[in-house]
């Protein structure tokens, strides 16, 4: 009870905090900007203006999209924002008293808004010409929305230019976690400045701890940022004339965050609300804003689901009913007759897991009505109030399955234990804990048709996992196969005398689920039977058609026994067999009537198919193509099942269902959500997620009692699900950890309407917008389309287009307004060599939605190409864009085609993760042990092991490497492969897995796996992976055409080969073996 007491107790406090909070004012008052006489901010993902003293605010901005980033110009007389309008993110322009907004960008990439001009022309952040080392350019629009232009600095994610437009101050790159506090990876960065005026030097603010500066702004000449130099969020500045720094806010309990700059004034946020900052004292306000409106997003609704929503099922012990989990609401569904039913209708609740007890009349679930989740029992029509029972260690809950003799509920928990629980008395016992924390949550309770056994698989220390039964009668548990084959899904016979499992015993590397090598190691599956009874005959045995004789027959006595469950320990592997179906990749078992059994394949190309084995023909069929999920009814004649978009009841009996057979009416379903008492809800269980999920139990020294009290009456201000979603991240960001990542929820639908593009760089010249480069995929990349690539496109670099679909471009809008809607579409455009109509002609072609894949494999070929060219053909070039399956098909793709070089360069710059990259680096650290000589042409003879690059080999690292990406350059430097070149890792090495969704769809991240190294010491989390030689990607360079860290990698590798001799030796000479006695002459 002590931690439901301590929420109670949290209420109470929190009921205080905000009436005391709204005193003050509205809260979730996020990214101001300054006028003269003005503050406009956004709220509930709307724009709002307020007068610089504060009060009353009005709104600027509904539409259903959001807005976001808004910036006064430098006269005050507009503000520019990013609107979330017709299915993209561009820039829009208002005037500052509003108006309808103007758009002002096309493109379908995302464009953020960062501020203005001196000249009054607008900043914004795109991605649109993006390649791996330089994601975001900042470019510049013209309030007439013509077509923009970037800056010169290449690679620049977020700033602002001084005043007098010598400077720019900017972020070089986003951050994946930006409410990670307390963080010095390799994502803290500091500002950087660059003269744009003088060749492009480059001034950074001063760090002491490697800490992060962000958001800077300009005023009277110098930068104002946010550093976390103290750990906290402050306020400092930097004048870059004469370099001086100094600390202007000195907070302690919240973050300074988003400031802005203009009219001799700063403001920012802290603590959810708006602050003045006059820079010339120091003196700071907190300003007291209203803010009323017509919260539309926040107002109560009717929501229906699709199939896909309806989740963990499960059906009537007679197939009457099928019940759901929905919204955080459990909802029956009649197989025929009658309607759904709402049986908790709790908004403000998270109801998962229902089930039906074995008698039909009562359902049970987990709820967190409690403030903890705890178990609910209610009948099944709702009408009653369930009963709750406390259960031990509260947290959150998995698995539930009811004993069918209904005394017993077991189910596991976040901890990996399992247990059952006395549904009359409430006492819960814990049966055992699983080995392994492991992302797939094996540890799943099936009753026997007696409810004396609980059947399981548990992990064992060689990660095989073995079939465990624990007895509720005696509490003793037993393994019941030998953990030399890999076991999942216990299922038992109707009559207890047998049970099913699924093994395999090619498992193997697939032990190390989290290394890439376990890639392409494909598992397959048997069906086996245990005989539990010693006395009982293997129901396997060969048939004969014989009478059966007196002795054999049962008598009426026998078949009226109770049943009752029998294991035999001693002999049991003896009576382990294997069921005559082939083997394959099957996935898991379900109950079938007598002694069937379904088993469900994974089948590539295609799905998952459900299968059903025959017991009494000692048979398998295919039961239903297209099967997703299901579960049997407790009679076992019913399955339901969700095949595709929608869900059906069918019998048990073999042959083949289609799917669509016995669908369910879920087309009325709607469901009264209440997003403030949801958000409440969400909140609590992203709190609880963190406590319960994290690896490591001490919160990282957050005081996460404490932590629920500060940030619990932000969530009253909440309006909108992007308001929920904002304090989620910050309380998330006060573990210090990072992977904690806070996303998705119910937010409007809006309009998908993208403009198309060509796969060209484009730019306005003559009056006429010419195709500076064609991206052509290069070569072997059919999943790439190249829109002005290919035999029969007459489109060459250097030509005009014109028109598109008829409709002449004009020179003052933008080039890609004209391809709004046109994705995936046949275009035709008018092309020529001139920048005139005059011997045009007509090309049709299909744009497409990203040119991203284009742009990269250009880059990754570019880069090729140069590094053989500056190394004469002697090094390798491979990029590893991530340790996922896309980073091994791109490894094993160009470091076996390049193995003929004497040397690598391995470039994991921007390796956004995904598995540990074992096979990687033991690739790359093969030695040479010999020789098979080849006797054709210039003999030049096999080696042994037979694939791998020998000689040197450096990688090229940065800060937007991370995660799997931390790891690769970890163990590439451990195993003493080679030199590290660049800038130091992002540091987030943890695992992610098996955080429950939020009840409207929504994730919350809580890392559940951190990496610690062999002196027992906590390992490259929050700091990443140091170079061995530091190369900064400065502007100079890089706008000069160069890629300083690949450049320097090459030379090092270079350096590194003028010592190295190549181990492939020449054939000896041919041996003489033949041999016979010398006997002389005789």
């Amino acid at each position: 009870m002590k931690r439901l007491f301590g929420y109670f107790l949290t209420t109470l406090l929190t009921l205080t905090f905000t009436a005391e909070l709204f005193a003050q004012g509205t809260q979730l008052l996020r990214e101001p900007t300054i006028s003269e006489n003005s503050i406009v901010f956004v709220h509930a993902n709307d724009l709002w203006k307020v007068d610089r003293s504060g009060g009353d605010a009005v709104r600027l901005t509904s539409n259903i999209g959001g807005e976001s980033n808004p910036h006064f110009s430098p006269d005050g007389s507009m503000i520019a924002f990013t609107g979330q309008y017709d299915g993209n993110s561009d820039v829009y322009v208002i005037p500052a008293d509003g108006g309808s907004p103007q758009r002002l960008t096309w493109h379908p990439g995302t464009d953020e808004v960062t501020g203005w001009t001196p000249d009054g022309e607008i900043l914004f952040r795109s991605t649109r010409t993006a390649h791996p080392t330089k994601m975001n350019r900042i470019w510049k629009v013209n309030t007439e929305g013509e077509m923009p232009e970037p800056l010169p600095v290449e690679r620049a994610a977020r700033g602002e230019m001084s005043e007098d437009g010598k400077y720019l101050a900017y972020n070089p790159i986003t951050f994946w976690d930006p409410e990670w506090r307390n963080y010095r990876g390799g994502q803290a960065q500091p500002i950087w400045i660059v003269n744009l005026e003088e060749n492009y030097e480059l001034i950074q603010t001063p760090r002491t701890d490697n800490e992060r500066h962000t958001d800077p702004v300009w005023l009277d000449g110098t930068v104002y940022y946010l550093s976390e130099r103290d750990f906290a969020n402050n306020i400092w500045s930097f004048d870059p004339e004469t370099e001086e720094e100094n600390q202007l806010t000195f907070h302690s309990d919240f973050d300074a965050k988003s400031l802005d700059a203009g009219f001799g004034m700063i403001v920012y946020e802290q603590g959810g609300y708006l602050h003045l900052l006059n820079p010339e004292n120091g003196e700071t306000e907190q300003l007291e804003i209203h803010v009323a409106g017509d919260m539309n997003w926040a107002r109560p609704r009717w929501e229906e689901p699709s199939a896909y929503d309806l989740d963990n099922a499960a059906i009537s012990p007679t197939g009457k009913r099928a019940v759901f989990q929905f919204r955080g609401e459990v909802i029956t569904v009649p197989k025929e007759h009658g309607t759904w039913r709402n049986l908790t209708n709790s908004s403000g609740n998270a109801d998962r897991y229902p089930i039906w007890s074995p008698d039909g009349s009562q359902v049970a679930w987990f709820s967190d009505a409690s403030g903890e989740y705890t178990l609910m029992i209610g009948d099944q029509y709702g009408l009653d109030d369930p009963k709750m029972i406390e259960l031990p260690n509260p947290t959150f809950y998995f698995r539930p399955d009811w004993s069918p003799n209904g005394k017993y509920i077991a189910y596991t928990d976040t901890d990996y234990n399992l247990w059952y629980v006395n549904v009359e008395s409430g006492e819960a016992k814990k049966v055992d804990t699983d080995g392994y924390a492991h992302p797939n949550r094996t540890l799943n309770p099936v009753w026997s048709p007696d409810s004396k056994w609980i059947a399981y698989v548990k992990l064992l220390g060689n990660q095989f996992k073995a079939v465990h039964v624990h007895n509720v009668e005696s509490g003793e548990t037993h393994q019941i196969t030998d953990g030399m084959s890999d076991t999942i899904t216990p299922v038992w016979s109707e009559d207890g005398k047998y049970l099913y499992f699924l093994a395999s015993t090619d498992y193997g590397l697939n032990t190390g689920w989290l290394d890439m090598s376990s890639y392409n190691m494909p598992v397959t599956r048997a069906l086996y039977m245990i005989v539990l009874n010693n006395d009982e005959p293997s129901p396997l045995l060969p048939k004969s058609d014989d009478e059966e004789t007196s002795d054999e027959e049962k008598s009426s006595e026998e078949e009226s026994k109770e049943l009752d469950v029998v294991i035999d320990l001693e002999g049991i592997a003896e009576r382990t067999l294997a069921v005559d179906i082939p083997q394959r990749n099957y996935t898991g078992l379900m109950s079938g009537p007598g002694g069937d059994v379904f088993y469900t394949e994974s089948v590539e190309n295609e799905g998952t198919r459900l299968h059903k084995y025959d017991f009494a023909k000692r048979e398998g069929s295919l039961f239903m193509s297209n099967f997703n999920e299901g579960v049997v009814s407790q009679d076992r004649k019913n399955l339901l099942y969700r095949s595709g978009g929608s869900w059906g009841i069918v019998g048990t009996e073999t042959g083949e269902k289609n799917a669509g057979d016995g669908a369910l009416n879920i087309s009325g379903i709607k469901v009264n959500v209440d997003p403030r008492e949801e958000f409440q809800q969400i909140f609590r269980d992203g709190w609880r997620f963190m406590r319960d999920f994290l690896y490591v139990d001490n919160m990282h020294g957050a005081p996460w009692e404490e932590v629920y009290e500060w940030y619990a009456p932000w969530v009253d201000h909440a309006k909108h699900r992007t308001d929920l979603n904002y304090v989620l991240d910050i309380m998330s960001g006060e573990v210090a950890v990072g992977h904690s990542y806070v996303g998705g929820g119910d937010f409007p639908d809006l309009e998908d309407v993208q403009a198309g593009l060509l796969g060209a760089d484009i730019s306005l010249h003559n009056g006429a917008y010419r195709i500076d480069k064609i991206y052509t995929g290069e070569s072997w990349n059919p999943d790439l389309t190249a829109p002005l690539s290919g035999p029969g496109i007459d489109v060459n670099e250097g030509d005009y287009i014109l028109a598109v679909n008829g409709t002449e471009i004009s020179p003052e809008e933008s080039f890609y307004k004209y391809f709004e809607g046109t994705v995936d579409r046949q275009v035709q455009l008018l092309v020529n060599d001139e920048p005139d109509t005059d011997g045009a002609e007509l090309v049709t072609v299909v744009p497409i939605s990203s040119e991203y894949g284009l742009r990269t494999r250009d880059w990754v070929e570019g880069n090729r190409r140069m590094v053989d060219e500056m190394s004469g053909g002697q090094l390798a070039y491979v990029w590893v864009p991530n340790t996922g399956t896309g980073g091994y098909e791109y490894f094993n793709r160009y470091y076996f085609a390049q193995q003929d070089k004497l040397g690598a360069v391995i470039d994991e710059r921007n390796n956004g993760g995904g598995s540990a990259a074992d096979y990687m680096v033991d690739i790359m650290a093969r030695e040479l042990h010999g020789f098979f000589n080849s006797k054709a042409g210039d003999r030049k003879p096999f080696t042994t092991p037979g694939a791998g690059i020998w000689g040197p080999k450096v990688m090229v690292i940065n800060e937007r490497a991370g995660s799997g990406g931390d790891l690769l350059p970890f163990l590439f430097r451990k195993m003493e492969i080679g030199p590290l070149v660049g800038a130091q890792t992002w540091g987030g090495l943890v695992g992610t897995w098996d955080t429950p969704p939020f009840i409207d769809g929504g994730y919350f991240v809580a890392p559940r796996g951190g990496f610690y190294n062999l002196d027992g010491e906590w390992d490259v989390e929050g700091e990443g992976i140091a170079p061995d030689i530091e190369v900064m990607q400065t502007p100079k360079e890089v706008i000069g055409g160069h890629d300083p860290q690949l450049e320097a990698a090459v030379e090092e590798a270079l350096r590194l080969l003028q010592n190295y001799e190549d181990p492939i030796i020449p054939t000896p000479e041919d041996p003489v073996r033949w041999k016979r006695p010398d006997r002389g002459e005789n």
